[in-house]
């Protein structure tokens, strides 16, 4: 049995209260600290619901630049930029463009896979122990309008195969058959279909798992913002408000904001802020609505079925961090719901959300201890933080414990970046 410590996780999304409930079920004394009012009011909180390990991939992938610069200009383009001189942006940019290559693509893809399919394995063991309902579905399709989309999965496909996950590729004819009402209208050459990956509702996941944490004695103090860090004869002391609190052991999972706090201990990552979107509404028509969740690989924009309501999320605005809603993306997702399930909703009456996801250039999320001794991290999942949370929260309880995790953690420390100035 491991000694018990006191410990304080940094932020409330998805991630931290993961990590908060694994911690307290390894026996310590867990406190969540979050700036906002409840659990999962960020990032967590509108995006597409996903969980698949299969599908899990960086943005940076062969062909990729060539084809977010040829849809830059365009009106209903996957990618926003607002011009800007931050040094920062075309830092990360640089750096994501030399992770496009093929063999780094590879690794970066095996290293989310790795750290995914765990993830879901815990999610699934989750499910089954407190018997959870958060509206998830069984099923994942990738929908590709044209050859070109197609060819570009090529490396994704093959990878697939390498690692024996299930999966089958699809023409029109059969992709309509696993989602009877995708229109017939819109440009099909092919699907993907991921039977083992799923979606569900995660603030309502969060919520449930924030419930189960406080009966297992886990504290969560909301609207405490955490100012700075302190390291101070081996614990670690948190400026909160003006006042100052002490722990044990600290874990960041704090989404973008995560930088700010580690940056002043020496602890530099290049985290950056991407904005995405969602739209959520009502379903009209049951008979109509899509019955899993989707991708449409043209515009990266994923549709899920969350009980009465359909979500369509996804897109990447880069150069704000700014949440006020983009036009142009509100009018990408309302056509990407009109294309494909044009009589399931009233899509330009839906709920519109926008949230920052911290991403790094090459994809994987970074795990575990820091040079700053009792420091610890849970950061950089990107889009992906859905469908990492309950696995990395697990290995963050293992290393804070002195257990070893169950994955293989090559690739996914601070050693990763430990030449970035």
């Amino acid at each position: 049995m491991p000694q018990q410590q006191q410990i304080a996780v940094i932020g409330g999304g998805v991630v931290g209260v993961c990590t908060a409930y694994f911690l307290a079920e390894a026996g310590h004394q867990v406190v969540v600290i979050e700036r906002l009012g409840n659990v999962a009011e960020k990032a967590s909180f509108g995006n597409a619901g996903v969980v698949a390990p299969g599908y899990v991939t960086p943005w940076a992938a062969p062909g990729m630049p060539k084809k977010l610069l040829s849809s830059l200009f365009k009106p209903d383009s996957p990618v926003l930029l607002k011009p800007t001189l931050d040094r920062a942006l075309w830092r990360w940019v640089r750096m994501w463009l030399a992770e496009c290559e093929l063999d780094r693509y590879r690794i970066n893809k095996a290293r989310m896979q790795r750290v995914a399919l765990y993830s879901r394995h815990i999610l699934q063991q989750l499910r089954d122990h407190h018997q959870l309902d958060y509206e998830q579905t069984r099923g994942y399709l990738q929908l590709f309008r044209s050859e070109r989309d197609l060819a570009l999965a090529q490396p994704a496909l093959a990878m697939l195969a390498e690692q024996g996950i299930a999966h089958q590729l699809l023409d029109a004819g059969q992709a309509r058959v696993i989602e009877p009402a995708l229109s017939t209208s819109t440009a099909l050459a092919g699907g993907l279909h991921l039977p083992d990956d799923e979606a569900g509702n995660c603030p309502l996941f969060t919520k449930q798992m924030k419930a189960i944490a406080q009966a297992m004695g886990v504290e969560f103090h909301f609207g405490s913002t955490v100012s700075a860090l302190e390291a101070q004869g081996g614990r670690i002391t948190m400026h909160i408000d003006a006042r100052e609190f002490s722990a044990d052991a600290v874990v960041v999972a704090a989404g973008i904001d995560s930088a700010r706090l580690l940056a002043p201990l020496g602890i530099r990552l290049p985290l950056y802020p991407v904005k995405g979107y969602s739209a959520t509404a009502a379903i009209r028509n049951f008979d109509e609505a899509p019955h899993a969740a989707l991708m449409d690989e043209s515009y990266k924009v994923a549709i899920t079925r969350m009980g009465s309501r359909v979500r369509i999320a996804g897109l990447a605005e880069l150069g704000t961090v700014s949440t006020d809603l983009h036009e142009g993306a509100m009018r990408t997702l309302a056509k990407v719901g009109e294309d494909w399930f044009p009589d399931a909703a009233n899509y330009n009456n839906a709920s519109f959300w926008s949230g920052i996801r911290p991403m790094l250039p090459d994809g994987p999320p970074v795990l575990g201890a820091t040079p700053v001794r009792n420091l610890y991290v849970n950061i950089g999942h990107g889009s992906a933080g859905w469908a990492m949370a309950a696995g990395c929260g697990m290995v963050l309880a293992d290393i804070v414990s002195g257990r070893t995790p169950d994955i293989d953690m090559e690739g996914l420390t601070l050693a990763r970046y430990a030449r970035m100035p």
